[in-house]
């Protein structure tokens, strides 16, 4: 691990999918003195969050918040929609819906996967098959994770929301909006979501600590009828609060940083936020389509239409290792990007391009990688950070 005491000189470059950069002006809001989460001042600043949360998931409907990340989220979410024994359609997409797997399997819920290449991404043929195959209406829920932070990968929600309604299957649609929220369109209501996990420390460009999720009225109905147990993430017990959320005591100062947060998107608005993230995605993939030209680093998703506007996954050449090339950028230069996780541990690293970010600071990442290639001896075609260039400069 690197000595963050010795890094050199410089602002520290952080090009992780998460967390990510927290903007000034978000940092100087956390820092804001403890008050009474009972005031009548905050609670008015907690009704502005609420609503602004439910700009940005795009819905009109229920959101409860919880203290802890997006997998407290996750887990809030099934404790409050399942029964022990009920089955969960997972959609593979990588690691992060394997960990949701993982969860239900632990809460006693029996998990269906439909299979996945996870340089391809998931067939929605095959999830509608999977859904028409069930006519005794077995399959409770249906996960996916709406961009996958693993592979760089996203899944067309619509779609499967589609394969939904063309089987007439009435199982509830749960969707992973963790890294994807604020970066990338997401349309809760639109897309028939009952159910959007989302965290605080990514699209959101907060500290990680809070975690939410958007209900729908189909799945407020189907809660009635949940039997796994549940105290703190119980919706029941915060519908009888009167900040709806939150049983216990209210994370009050990351509620002045999500206020701002939300100012400084709706600020730049919501759809150009949606148009910078896509900018910038693009740049990087030019640049590592280029490396790619001498047999070197390619992207690891390999569907065009399946390509993630908040973070892209770098396969390494055979023989190399990720965690090389990761180490001398942070150590020689004071860039931090991401590793691969799992399975792609040392075969992947991963640059986050979501939330507080713009042209000089991709460049300035991209810069410091295509060296940390060169000394580490990599395979690829110099002169990738001049096409990112190239690209941003008309974008």
């Amino acid at each position: 691990m690197a000595d963050l005491t010795r890094l050199p000189r410089g602002r520290h470059f952080f090009a992780n999918p998460g967390p990510t950069n927290i903007p000034d002006s978000i940092q100087h809001a956390l820092s804001h003195a403890s008050v009474d989460f009972m005031d009548g001042g905050f609670l008015t600043l907690y009704e502005g969050c609420v609503a602004g949360l439910k700009r940005v998931l795009k819905t009109t409907q229920e959101v409860f918040l919880y203290t802890g990340s997006g997998h407290a989220a996750w887990e809030a979410c099934l404790v409050n929609l399942l029964s022990a024994g009920d089955r969960v359609l997972i959609i593979e997409s990588g690691h992060f819906s394997q960990s949701w797997a993982r969860m239900a399997i632990d809460l006693g819920i029996e998990v269906q996967v439909v299979a996945a290449d996870w340089r391809r991404g998931a067939e929605i043929a095959a999830v509608q098959a999977a859904l028409a195959a069930d006519t005794g209406h077995a399959i409770k829920a249906v996960c996916a994770v709406h961009n996958e932070t693993a592979t760089g990968a996203v899944l067309p929600l619509a779609q499967i929301r589609a394969a939904l309604d063309a089987t007439g299957h009435p199982a509830l649609f749960l969707a992973d909006t963790i890294s994807s929220l604020g970066s990338m369109d997401f349309r809760m209501d639109e897309w028939g979501v009952d159910a959007a996990v989302g965290g605080s420390q990514k699209g959101l460009m907060l500290p990680v600590g809070m975690s939410f999720t958007g209900v729908s009225a189909k799945a407020m109905a189907a809660h009635a009828g949940s039997k796994l147990p549940k105290h703190y993430f119980s919706w029941t017990n915060m519908l009888g609060r009167r900040h709806r959320s939150f049983v216990g005591t209210v994370p009050v100062t990351l509620f002045y940083g999500l206020a701002e947060a939300l100012r400084l998107i709706e600020e730049e608005g919501l759809e150009q936020v949606f148009a910078r993230h896509s900018r910038l995605a693009e740049g990087v993939r030019r640049c590592v389509r280029h490396w790619s030209g001498n047999k070197g680093p390619a992207l690891f998703c390999e569907s065009r239409d399946r390509l993630s506007d908040s973070v892209t996954a770098v396969l390494m050449p055979e023989g190399h290792n990720a965690e090389a090339v990761r180490r001398t950028a942070l150590q020689r230069f004071n860039v931090s990007i991401g590793g691969g996780l799992g399975p792609l541990s040392g075969k992947v690293f991963r640059i986050g391009h979501l939330g507080d970010l713009n042209e000089p600071m991709i460049l300035g990442t991209l810069g410091a990688v295509e060296m940390a290639l060169r000394i580490e001896g990599v395979p690829h075609a110099p002169g990738g950070v001049g096409a990112a260039m190239a690209y941003l400069a008309e974008a």
